[in-house]
């Protein structure tokens, strides 16, 4: 079979949090000011208390509500293919599975975090939510949340990407969501950039900046964010549980978990369910692959220290592999994956040796994309053709080696609104940084 489905209704009924599995406490963000931990409280000022609350759970599993299993089941359970195509063009007797995200309505994982946020703000009295997004992905998916609850979203896109992806734009504006370039001269945080240059490419972390400091001077106003923090890790793990029992539908158990990584949702989401079996002992050979591109290469050449999640210096600081919370990283493609930092959660399975790490330049993950999209016959996204990269680079050692490895990877979004960077690297006019 190349395709694997679970019944109908057969979502996960509970999200998965690794925290409690890790062999060491996790490190907690600690107040700028004081340098102890952050209280609950002055994390409620950008976030509803069910998200503060999920953010520092110790609860190995959390009850996913009716009213989000609901909108999840619009595309969930989403499919597993088994990648023969690809297997047989590789000449590989490696075995390649993708769990396919991109059958969703904004056509990546996003949404899975997205609706969660959107329920949560809800039920809190929220009236608006303001986010960053880089390739449009998250702009895309919380628009679309926000429409089921009512909510206002405004969405600050990182002005490369604005330009980059206008349909990303077309997208959310469709369903209400008011996006605007970032660096803008609409906040403090962005002002101080655009002033500058009106043209700067702009950052995640500008984004965020100008975000946060919007939701934290309205009291109708709460901020979303799209990765890095441990519940939107924990919403995303819905990806993994599924995997799980379809591989096990398919006879197999994943000798390597690969996923690409910008901030680590859609990497934890799929690799997290996995990595819990080898936090317990019970399949300690298990390799996990975080991929990124040369071009930000956070786990790769980053110091793990603490540091801000974003530019300015408006959030907390978070100990995480960094290149720096003002580094703004080179207008590759892969917009998604243009993050100075990572996700606390990743990183400290990266420093204790559970998760390996690894980076590709721009040109060569297109490369990987075409062969994929002319064998297995989907576009993927610039960001998942990270994780299709690493993927083919383990078919061609199993290849040279003779091993027959089962390999599972992320498919985390596709990649039709990325046609003119695909344009780009057809043409021979795609750059690497």
């Amino acid at each position: 079979m190349r395709k694997f489905l679970l019944p109908e209704g057969e979502i996960p009924r509970k999200w998965l949090n690794i925290a409690p599995l890790l062999p060491e406490p996790l490190e907690p963000p600690l107040d700028p000011e004081t340098k102890e931990p952050v209280s609950p409280e002055k994390l409620l000022v950008i976030f509803p208390e069910p998200l503060v609350m999920q953010e520092v759970s110790d609860q190995e599993w959390i009850d996913i509500p009716e009213e989000v299993l609901d909108i999840l089941s619009l595309w969930r359970p989403t499919p597993l293919h088994r990648a023969k195509n690809l297997e047989e063009f590789l000449g590989t007797p490696a075995k390649i599975f993708y769990k396919n995200e991109s059958v969703s309505p904004p056509g990546s994982h996003k949404p899975n975090t997205a609706v969660a946020q959107a329920y949560y703000n809800k039920i809190s009295g929220v009236k608006r939510l303001t986010t960053e997004t880089g390739a449009g992905q998250w702009g895309s998916a919380l628009s679309f949340a926000t429409q089921f609850f009512g909510i206002e979203c405004r969405v600050y896109m990182v002005r490369v990407s604005y330009n980059q992806k206008p349909y990303r734009r077309v997208l959310m504006e469709t369903w209400k969501g008011e996006v605007i370039p970032s660096p803008s001269p609409y906040t403090n945080a962005g002002k101080q950039f655009y002033e500058k240059d009106p043209e700067h490419p702009g950052s995640l972390g500008i984004a965020i900046s100008e975000a946060i400091e919007e939701a934290a001077t309205r009291d109708d106003t709460k901020y979303s964010l799209g990765s890095v923090l441990n519940h939107v890790l924990l919403h995303q793990t819905v990806i993994g549980l599924e995997a799980k029992r379809q591989m096990e539908e398919a006879g197999f158990y994943p000798d390597v978990v690969i996923g690409a990584v910008g901030g680590g949702s859609n990497f934890a989401g799929l690799s997290f369910p996995f990595l819990a079996d080898k936090l317990r002992g019970d399949k300690p050979n298990l390799k996990v692959l975080a991929v990124e591109p040369q071009a930000c290469p956070t786990l790769t050449k980053g110091e793990y220290r603490y540091d801000f999640g974003d530019t300015v210096g408006l959030t907390p600081l978070i100990k995480m592999y960094t290149l720096g919370h003002d580094f703004v990283p080179p207008p590759i493609h892969a917009g998604g994956l243009r993050y100075h930092g990572d996700a606390p959660l990743v990183c400290k399975l990266y420093d204790l040796g559970y998760i390996d790490a690894v980076a590709y330049k721009q040109t060569e993950v297109f490369e990987a994309a075409v062969t994929f999209a002319r064998t297995e016959g989907i576009i993927p996204a610039p960001e998942s053709s990270h994780a299709i990269k690493a993927a083919i680079d383990e078919a061609i050692r199993c290849k040279e080696t003779g091993e027959e490895k089962v390999i599972l990877f992320n498919l985390s979004g596709h990649g039709y609104f990325d046609l003119s960077a695909y344009d780009k690297y057809l043409r021979g006019e795609l750059e690497d940084s």
